[in-house]
């Protein structure tokens, strides 16, 4: 599965981490502030942030391009002169770089849209306030335009991405099927191989395809609106039941995603188990059938009749272990759509907040929240690649214990042509 397109995937994705984590240290430690002095400019201390296009072009975001270019550069050089021989190194390396860049650009995206938000609440504030001054029509027109700018942004920058990474997965299936096939002579023989090489796969890309997208965009996010709902905690007075806690928008979202992660992951553990025995169940009986196909004492009634109840069987646990996790998964999630309001309940009864910096918070609360809850609003998919994943790694040792028994017979050859 990794090895057919990631150099040494062990010690890649462990360095890809390791490297990860020292940009964004070095990035928040020290390097930020180095644009300035390198020439980029630098944004006047205590600025409001700027709404519109611009906040794509500005001295610190023009900084960081030049500094994730030159992180990447050294990441990809190294494993370029590691991994000489690997095939599929321009797209396992330079490409996953692409998509993680893309995918942080998408989240900046999100970024100026709440940017936007603040004025654009504020002056439908301003224009409902019967005692406050009168508001123009041209106002909100200026401001939508600037709205259709942001999101035009996003809808090609979404087509670019979506492109690029349909290709990409394509090129991950294609090292993964030739993987495969180049031993097609050896694992002809294990049963199940061309599932596994054709069905397997196959949703195996396509999962990776959306799930993999969304968990760097769980963490771009958080990247990104972790410091704005740091800053937005300032405007909180206190939360309910609780009082004044430091940073108390950040440490409720984290609270509530851990708690709601936890419950979750506790209820859905036996569903991976369930869905990769569903598979060996079905294979069960869909090899019997064929059998019956061309072997008139196979497929009797009564044997079919035992797998299929073997199939029953499993169905009907499934369905008890997904009614539960998902009475407890609707109960959280509908809580969910309420739980920022119900933090800011104190903050509107003092009233020190604005129409538009409640929707600032809302924004930035909820893009924290769902980030911290990738495995909650994807634990369904993540259940069926588990499941695909334990059949491909059966299915790769299978492989290696064929290729090994292989060579101790030509060694055990050798040594009798030897006597």
């Amino acid at each position: 599965m990794f090895q057919s397109f990631f150099p040494n995937p062990k010690l890649f994705f462990l360095s890809a981490i390791a490297w990860t984590a020292v940009a964004v240290a070095v990035w928040y430690g020290f390097a930020s502030d180095l644009g300035g002095s390198l020439g980029f400019g630098a944004t006047p201390e205590g600025q409001q942030p700027i709404i519109g296009l611009g906040h794509f072009t500005t001295p610190e975001f023009l900084w960081f391009y030049v500094y994730y270019g030159l992180f990447t550069a050294a990441f990809g050089a190294f494993w370029w002169w590691y991994s000489k021989a690997h095939t599929w190194q321009v797209w396992s390396i330079w490409g996953s770089s692409l998509i993680i860049f893309m995918t942080y650009y998408d989240v900046q995206v999100a970024v100026a849209i709440n940017n936007w938000r603040r004025p654009f609440f504020d002056t439908v504030q301003t224009a409902l306030d019967e005692s406050a001054r009168v508001v123009s029509a041209d106002e909100f027109y200026a401001l939508l335009f600037i709205f259709f700018q942001i999101t035009s942004v996003w809808v090609i920058l979404y087509i670019l991405k979506r492109f690029f990474i349909s290709h990409y997965i394509f090129r991950w299936r294609t090292a993964m099927n030739d993987y495969y096939v180049a031993k097609w002579n050896n694992v002809r023989q294990i049963e199940g191989a061309s599932q596994r090489i054709q069905e397997d796969t196959m949703r195996f890309a396509a999962i990776m395809e959306g799930l993999g997208v969304a968990l760097i965009d769980s963490l771009m996010t958080l990247i990104a609106f972790l410091p704005i709902l740091l800053a937005l905690s300032s405007h909180v007075v206190e939360l309910p039941f609780i009082g004044e806690i430091p940073a108390p928008l950040l440490s409720a979202a984290i609270f509530w995603s851990i708690t709601g992660t936890v419950v979750l992951a506790a209820v859905g553990v036996k569903l991976p188990g369930l869905e990769f025995h569903n598979q060996r169940v079905e294979a069960a009986y869909r090899k019997e059938l064929v059998y019956g196909e061309d072997h008139e004492h196979r497929a009797d009634p009564v044997k079919l009749t035992e797998l299929f109840g073997f199939v029953r069987k499993n169905y009907f646990r499934l369905y008890f272990n997904y009614m539960y996790f998902n009475l407890f998964r609707g109960f959280y999630l509908q809580a969910d759509n309420v739980f920022a309001y119900f933090l800011l309940i104190p903050t509107y009864v003092a009233k020190k907040v604005t129409w538009g910096i409640v929707q600032q918070i809302l924004t930035a609360f909820s893009q924290v929240s769902n980030s911290f809850q990738f495995l909650v609003n994807s634990w369904p998919t993540i259940v069926e690649l588990l499941s695909i994943y334990k059949r491909l790694k059966g299915f790769e040792q299978a492989i290696a214990e064929r290729e090994a028994m292989m060579m101790r017979g030509e060694l055990a050859a050798e040594t009798g042509a030897g006597e």
